[in-house]
């Protein structure tokens, strides 16, 4: 009897539902990742990967760089003369500009971008500077930003416009870009020391690799979305090919590009830093490592506000110069078109020869200097004393009931020391049958993926992620990410697991896991929840905003010192240095996307009678889904950005691989090291993407 097509539609292959073969793929997973542990014990290689399949691939790299060093290390010495001198130009011109002429000049510009209000900002922020005694620390890293951002803008608007072009090369440039943004700049730091030498021109290089992707992806989005109308009308006026892309595509999309220029610059202020370490510059980022080696809490804030700070104002005034609308009247000349700016450069002209005479004018007086370190040392002193028992507590709860157990797994934490009690097989039976259970009233519920993910986490927790068999995790990770987006996703992080195993990274990246998966759960939990507390409660939002800034813009080490100083070294101070760091993500995208629900719709379900509660949790949330599945996106990512300056404090993964390579002068180590994190933030950013597109279009999922 000849089956009929409807029939045929909704049943796959062996006649069985798409229910059907969810439920039995994910029974074969669960069967397969049982009969592995079963085996673990009898079986070797199951629980460590064999040694003799692990590829030389540190010793491949370390070869490729000794060759390539010694073909064209000339070549990159010549470079780094070369921009060395605008570096240098730039630094010495802010120097001989007297403290007032610069801002005054910064706060024209502030006021052009945004008003009195972003003027005042800028000028007071200028001032901390000078009052706090790191203006020529922030002149030589503003000279860097000067530097690396038009060159960053540069390399990026000539990629992307190649990306535009060619559909083949966007296809290159895309994972690329990628990599770059997901490779920690530690990883890379080592070969280009080996290239250009050591330096400021150093730092300034690693900028320019670090930020220059945020240009490439906006000017193909910018140039991409110029309407087809504009264009037919460019047509239709005549206009040549390259008159087409200059006088139409550009201007249009210049918005779009001029946001890359926004992204491009806190891209390139986040290195900082890095730029520091490599480029033995006094600047503030030396000021912020120098004073964080010597644990001196206070020094090392105040500095790492100078850098929060030339953030904020950079970041204010590129995108208010990106969203702003110049309205000239046409006919004018040149001078009366630009008559702001050469006011501006004209009055800062006269200040800076006014100061060349009156010598406070130009250096400002170390009498006048104010730091409060002292007393910020003694509150951090004080904190720590009277409040001892209850970090310690804290502490032991988070180490052995949360963390612990999904490191090494439930059987090996408890013990009568942690928990009060010896764990017997009773206790696995009694354990694991109750996650049975729970597992099914998820699936009668919320169907078969709930059921998947309360059995995942359960293994989790009962064997710890650095304990489970390997190939029973390659499976659960393939599972996922086919389940989310098909079989070319399934294979793609297939092969990424498959190159973490053979080259040896799968113990240092399942640690790295281990840390980083728990510090996005909790981030984006809290995250979300304050989200959706400041989306209804316009007072909860200004207050979070600058506290959020502060965070984003503040140089991650800094973020370190305070928590270092309450907590000490180890596991537990990595993770609060990351939930810190990568919680605001959450809280943004959660706050935006229901800031965006449609008021149509709200007022629809208020008028059905929906009580507050229903209102968020049947209308709000499930629309504003996509976003926030955007912000765990985004918070993984700030997570495994932090994962290497957590290795600072006690972490045993990746990062310290990172820093191990680079204090080794081995540039395979430290290279595999990154590569492993940008496969795990891929995979990540891959499978939150399609998760992202299945809550955006149910029906097709």
């Amino acid at each position: 009897m000849p089956t009929s097509p409807a029939i045929a539609g909704s049943a796959g292959p062996f006649f069985l539902s798409a229910k059907d073969q969810k439920v039995l793929g994910w029974l074969a997973v669960f069967l397969f990742t049982a009969g592995c542990i079963a085996l673990s014990g009898r079986i070797a290689w199951l629980g460590s990967y064999p040694e003799v399949l692990i590829l030389p691939i540190v010793e491949w790299i370390n070869q490729a760089e000794d060759v390539i060093v010694a073909t064209t290390k000339p070549f990159f010495r010549a470079i780094a003369w070369l921009l060395d001198h605008p570096m240098t130009w730039v630094r010495d011109i802010l120097h001989w500009l007297p403290w007032p002429a610069l801002m005054l000049f910064a706060g024209a510009v502030s006021y052009r971008a945004g008003g009195w209000t972003l003027a005042l900002f800028t000028v007071l922020g200028l001032g901390y500077m000078l009052v706090i005694g790191y203006w020529e620390e922030g002149m030589n890293s503003l000279s860097l930003v000067a530097i690396s951002v038009p060159l960053a803008v540069l390399v990026g608007f000539t990629i992307g416009i190649w990306g535009f072009v060619s559909r083949p090369a966007e296809r290159i440039i895309m994972p690329t870009l990628d990599v770059l943004q997901t490779v920690p700049a530690f990883a890379y730091l080592l070969p280009i020391l080996i290239l250009f030498g050591f330096g400021p021109v150093v730092g300034l290089i690693a900028s320019v690799l670090y930020s220059f992707a945020p240009m490439v992806r906006n000017t193909i989005v910018g140039l991409r979305n110029v309407a087809p109308d504009i264009i037919d009308s460019g047509l239709m006026s005549g206009a040549t090919r390259r008159q087409l892309f200059w006088r139409v595509r550009v201007p249009t999309g210049l918005r779009q590009l001029l946001l890359g220029v926004n992204q491009t610059t806190m891209a390139s202020l986040s290195m900082v830093i890095v730029a520091s370490i490599i480029g033995g510059t006094s600047d503030i980022g030396w000021e912020v490592l120098s004073t964080m080696r010597k644990a001196q809490f206070g020094e090392s804030l105040l500095a790492g506000i100078v850098i929060a700070l030339m953030a904020m104002i950079l970041d204010r005034v590129t995108n208010g110069l990106a969203t702003r609308r110049d309205e000239t009247a046409g006919g004018q000349t040149w001078i009366l078109r630009n008559r702001f700016w050469v006011i501006a450069l004209g009055a800062t002209l006269a200040v800076a020869l006014v100061g060349r005479i009156v010598p406070i004018l130009m250096t400002y007086p170390e009498t006048w200097v104010v730091s409060p370190a002292g007393p910020m040392n003694d509150f951090i002193t004080w904190f720590v004393v009277n409040f001892q028992p209850a970090i310690k507590e804290i502490k032991r709860i988070s180490l052995f009931y949360a963390m612990l157990p999904l490191k090494i797994g439930l059987a090996q934490t408890v013990s009568p020391f942690t928990w009060g009690f010896v764990w017997t097989g009773n206790h696995m039976a009694i354990t694991v049958a109750g996650l049975a259970l729970l597992a099914f009233a998820g699936f009668r519920k919320f169907g078969v993926n709930a059921a998947a993910a309360i059995a995942i986490a359960g293994c989790l927790f009962l064997f710890g992620i650095t304990e489970l068999p390997w190939p029973a995790l390659v499976a659960v990770f393939t599972m996922i990410a086919y389940r989310l987006g098909g079989t070319s996703l399934a294979l793609g992080v297939f092969a990424g697991l498959m190159f973490l195993l053979v080259s040896g990274a799968w113990e240092k990246t399942m640690l790295s896991l281990w840390l980083c998966g728990i510090a996005v759960i909790v981030a984006f939990v809290a995250g979300s929840a304050l989200g959706i507390w400041a989306a209804h409660s316009n007072h909860v939002s200004r207050i979070m905003r600058p506290v959020n800034d502060t965070l984003q813009t503040m140089p991650l080490f800094v973020i370190l010192i305070p928590i270092v100083m309450v907590f000490k070294i180890g596991e537990f101070t990595a993770l609060l240095a990351i939930i810190a760091y990568a919680y605001v993500p959450a809280f943004r995208y959660a706050e935006h996307g229901l800031r965006n629900v449609p008021n149509d719709v709200v007022e629809a379900a208020r008028s059905m009678g929906c009580t507050p509660n229903q209102l968020l949790w049947r209308v709000k949330l499930p629309l504003a889904l996509p976003n926030i599945m955007l912000g765990l996106n985004q918070t993984i990512m700030y997570a495994i950005a932090m994962l290497v300056i957590a290795a600072l404090v006690g972490t045993n993964g990746l990062g310290q691989q990172v820093y191990i390579g680079l204090s080794k002068g081995d540039v395979g180590i430290g290279l595999v090291a990154g590569a492993g994190m940008a496969i795990i933030a891929i995979m990540a950013d891959r499978m939150c993407q399609a998760a992202r597109r299945r809550l955006e279009a149910p029906d097709q999922a």
